[in-house]
């Protein structure tokens, strides 16, 4: 069954799409521009939307990066399905008996990454940027039933913004604790960009004085600030002037393995503000590339070894009146049919970081689908 699954764990709601009327899905760059189009007009017809945008489609929204086309990958660079109304319900739950995936392995042991990390300091050294949110993938094999595992994996770690696609090419099982963006019904947007991130103490004392820790290092706070101007910057592009403001900054999320830091951009939409006018003024998340955005993506587009795809990406729904909501596509696995399962893991990367501290946190990252990696083995 063609369908797409959202689910707040920590608001015990779900949508559930099913029995699409059309798929709208972009292969390739010329596609894009037609599948905006497809969306807007199936939207302004009375229909929902829900599917997802890969990272790659970032490089062909903006004519900057005409010299640096995207590597095609195996998912679709947009795809979406045409839906009635979804069903809104409580949560499913389910219990995943036997382990979903199996031969866990990072792409990257230490010395990979860290050849990677130091290329990426030189450029952070030589002012090229000053983020950078280098990642790479974790390859598996997975079994049994996708929907299934994806309603249990949020007994392992309950978030807001989770998401299962299935819809044209593969599975899409998003574990997202980020929000990219939301729209509401007057026309305000709000994004929540999510850096910073430290692993959960054994007890509340603990976890109190990490937090204490989080909230008085100069290195998380400046990570976040930078992606929180970056997206002022990001969202003043579609936004009336002087609308644009922060409710919150840095703010504390915690979750079963990690606490994470996370501030609020908020604004009131230009009423001409279409679909994708709002995907090229925002995506990918600054929170995802780095700063400034474009030559972040360059240079990692260069050091990382292949396509993202879903991952840090998109994942939403949109309703026909224009209110929408998607998250940041990290913590997300893709299932491919010929039983391969990849997920990427990364961080942000400034001056002061250093590369066992970035590669630990990425394995930590991890966790939300495969446990401790870091005795695994690389390959």
């Amino acid at each position: 069954m063609k369908r797409a699954v959202f689910r707040d764990d920590l608001a015990g709601r779900m949508l559930s799409f099913c029995d699409p009327h059309a798929l709208i899905v972009a292969e390739t760059p010329a596609d894009v521009p037609g599948a905006f189009a497809h969306m807007e007009e199936a939207r302004a017809a009375g229909h929902w939307l829900a599917g997802y945008i890969s990272y790659e489609a970032g490089f062909l929204l903006d004519p900057a990066f005409s010299a640096h086309p995207p590597e095609k990958g195996e998912t679709p660079y947009i795809c979406f399905g045409v839906f009635d109304a979804p069903a809104k319900t409580g949560l499913a739950t389910a219990s995943v008996e036997s382990p979903f995936l199996s031969g866990v392995r990072p792409a990257w042991d230490f010395a990979a990454y860290r050849r990677r990390f130091e290329n990426l300091h030189a450029h952070l050294m030589a002012g090229d940027c000053y983020q950078g949110n280098l990642t790479f993938a974790v390859h598996a094999r997975w079994s049994g039933d996708p929907v299934e595992a994806f309603h249990g994996f949020a007994e392992r770690q309950p978030v807001r913004y989770g998401a299962y696609v299935d819809l044209a090419g593969p599975r899409i099982l998003s574990r997202s604790p980020e929000l990219f963006f939301s729209v509401d019904s007057d026309g305000f947007i709000e994004t929540h960009p999510m850096k910073g991130t430290a692993a959960r103490g054994a007890t509340p004392a603990e976890d109190e004085a990490i937090i204490a820790a989080m909230l008085d290092d100069d290195k998380t706070l400046a990570e976040n600030c930078m992606i929180v101007d970056l997206l002022r910057n990001d969202i003043s592009r579609i936004a009336e002037p002087g609308s644009v403001h922060v409710p919150k900054l840095f703010a504390i999320e915690t979750y079963p393995t990690l606490h994470q830091m996370v501030s609020h951009v908020r604004a009131k939409l230009n009423a001409d503000a279409d679909l994708q006018s709002i995907f090229a003024a925002l995506f990918p998340c600054g929170s995802i590339t780095g700063a400034p955005k474009i030559s972040a993506m360059k240079i990692l587009q260069a050091l990382e070894d292949g396509p993202r795809g879903a991952y840090c990406g998109a994942i939403g729904h949109i309703a026909p009146d224009g209110t929408m909501r998607f998250n940041v596509a990290i913590r997300t696995i893709t299932l491919f049919d010929d039983g391969r399962a990849v997920f990427n893991v990364g961080g942000g990367v400034v001056l002061d970081s250093t590369a066992r501290a970035e590669y630990e946190e990425a394995l930590l990252k991890a966790r939300f689908a495969a446990g401790d990696l870091s005795a695994a083995p690389a390959g």
